[in-house]
Parts: C-alpha cells; sequence; structure tokens
C-alpha cells in the first residue's frame, strides 16, 4: 500500500500582522477622517463668505474667522476620534 505524499501544512496567519479587513477597515476610517475635516473647513469658508456679502465688508473678517475656527474644530474633531479609545 502506498503512503499518500506529505503535505506541507498550510501556513498559519501572523497574530502581529493586521489582516486585510483590519486595513480596509483602517484606510476607510482615515478616509472618512479626510472627507468630515475638508466638509467642515468648506462650510465654514462658504458661511463666512455668506456673511461678508451678508454685511457688505470691505475686508472679508468673516471668512478668515470663519475659516480659522472651521480648521480648528475640523482638528478638534479628527483628533479626538484619533485618540478615542476602542470600547
Amino acid at each position: 500500500m502506498s503512503q499518500a505524499p506529505d503535505r506541507p501544512n498550510p501556513p498559519k496567519s501572523d497574530p502581529k500582522k493586521p489582516s486585510s479587513s483590519g486595513r480596509t477597515t483602517d484606510y476607510m476610517k482615515y478616509s472618512g477622517m479626510a472627507i468630515q475635516m475638508g466638509v467642515i473647513i468648506l462650510l465654514g469658508v462658504w458661511a463666512g463668505t455668506k456673511l461678508d456679502e451678508r454685511f457688505r465688508t470691505s475686508t472679508p473678517w468673516f471668512t478668515v474667522a470663519m475659516s480659522l475656527f472651521s480648521i480648528f474644530a475640523a482638528l478638534y474633531i479628527a483628533l479626538k476620534d484619533l485618540f478615542k479609545k476602542p470600547s
């Protein structure tokens, strides 16, 4: 009776190496954060422009102020989400 050839065991996954689904989740998470930051900043600039038009300012102070405020708000939200402890 002939013996079956020895088959090598399938490679075991390395527990230190993240799975491909984990990497995809990370890409989606960070892409979502970038889109969220962009939307917040664009809304801030748009609101500042509308305020400048409404009050007919000669210098775009509202645009500058709302732009800076929206940048800080976007950074705050992104960093808060980034450093959130997993539950």
